[in-house]
This record gives C-alpha cells, structure tokens and sequence, in this order.
C-alpha cells in the first residue's frame, strides 16, 4: 500500500505482461506502443495469448483448437512454440506478423503467408507444422487464455501487472513514441493506484470514428471475416464496400469463426 490507503502502482512496474491476438489491430497498436516505450526506458514486456475466436465462438462453432486450421488460433500456436525456444522470436515474429497484417494488408492468417512470413525472418517455414503437430502448443495457448479469463479478462489487449492487477487497454491509434509513450505509461500505472475505478472511456465523434477507420483499412482489405462487438455482427466500411454481415465469402460460417475486430 502506498500514502493514502492506495494500491501500488503495479509495484512501479518495471514489467508487464500483454494480452493479444494477432488479429486484433488495436492489440497490435497497443504492442508498438510498448515496444516505443521499451526502446524508452527497459520495460520488460512478456506477450501473452488471448482468443478472440474462442471468446466470439457460436455454440454451433467447434471450439477453435478443434479445427486444423483457425485464423487465429494456429498463429498463436506458432507463437507458443516460438516463446518456448526463445521469448525474442516470438516478439520479432509478433512485430512481423502484426505489421503484415495491420500495415500491410497481407494475410498471415492463411497457411502459405505465415509460412512466407517465417522466411522472412530467417527462420524455417516448417514452423507452422511442427507448432500444428505438437499438442502442447494448443494447450499452452488455452492456459494464457483462461489465465485471463480467470483474472476477469474480455478481450485485448490486456496489461497484467507483477502485483496481479489487470487493465483492460489502452485502446489507441496512432500510438505515442519518446517521451508521449512514457507520459501514456505514468497514466496507465496511475490508473492502479485507483482500484475502484473500472472505466475511463473518451465519447468517440464522427471526426474520431474517420481516423480510426482509416487506420483500420490494411487490416478491413486482408481480413476474411466478419466483425463482432459484444455479440452482434457490426459492418465496418472498407476501401471496397461495407462488409457483409451475413454468410458469403466474409461472412460467419461454421469453418470461417466469427472474430472480434474491437477488443470486448
């Protein structure tokens, strides 16, 4: 406890732990955010896996490790694999991986580009298969997963701190670097030493919904699913068209999961 009756800032956190899924872009922006304030100030930063296929799973979905492939899932099991033989491959593979999506417009979730990916950062493209052909990556996935969900976890990204705290966030484009990204970082461990405040949310006006929605087209061009908000199927505009909300080609099927662009 700190002067005053209040928690500890996360133990003034020199570490902390993330919560992602590679499909999510404003997990991957909150990710470029953390490395910006890694380059900053030493901050340890350990990646974590979240679902968001399994948390927006219908009930006549198979669960997502029951699939041979799932756009989300078998990534992070190449990223479980990764994180097991080095934790830095599994942040180059995350940073590349994220990028190619999110900036790029590419697919990574398909088979063939995250094999290419791979081989673009010198490491074997048959990666992909060992991670899909050992067990244990799907359950080290499922582990981080309902590590979360036992934290009281939703979506991502998460930040988990070394005392146990959890926050949900932060939710940002354009994310800060230099000294803008340490200013974030003193709010986010401001916001510990408050644990009866839950939600510290900014209206979002016309204007705002533009710029992220900007930022979001590489994504909307590369992405073969529908979006998903608390549960109800959302259209997002992309360079092509609004996209559909029923079956088709990036509708929900009961092979093509329904995935969650937002974080909840």
């Amino acid at each position: 406890m700190t002067a005053g009756g209040h928690q500890d800032r996360g133990g003034e956190s020199g570490a902390v732990e993330c919560f992602v899924d590679v499909l999510c872009p404003f997990a991957y922006q909150t990710s470029r955010w953390l490395r910006a304030l890694r380059a900053e100030t030493g901050l340890a930063v350990t990646w974590r896996f979240f679902s968001l296929e399994e948390v927006n799973r219908r009930e006549d979905q198979p669960h997502p490790w029951e699939r041979p492939w799932a756009w989300g899932w078998s990534q992070l099991r190449v990223g479980a694999l990764l994180r097991r033989r080095d934790p830095e491959l599994l942040d180059r593979w995350y940073e590349r991986v994220g990028r190619a999506l999110h900036e790029e417009g590419r697919k990574p979730h398909q088979p063939a580009e995250a094999r290419a990916l791979l081989a673009e950062l010198g490491l074997d493209p048959g990666l992909v298969d060992e991670a899909l052909g050992a067990e244990w990556t799907s359950e080290e996935v499922l582990a981080d997963h309902r590590a979360l969900e036992a934290a009281g976890g939703f979506g991502v990204p998460t930040l988990r701190f070394p005392d146990g705290q959890c926050l949900f966030g932060p939710v940002l484009v354009d994310p800060p670097e230099g000294r803008a990204a340490l200013a974030l970082w003193e709010l986010v461990l401001a916001m510990l030493r408050f644990p009866g405040v839950f939600e510290l949310k900014r209206p979002m006006t016309a204007a705002d919904q533009a710029r992220v929605l900007e930022r979001l087209q590489p994504y909307l061009r590369a992405r073969d699913w529908v979006s998903i908000d608390r549960g109800r199927v959302v259209t997002l505009p992309s360079p092509s068209g609004p996209s559909p909300s029923g079956p088709g080609p990036s509708g929900p099927s009961p092979s093509s999961p329904e995935v969650q662009d937002g974080a909840r």
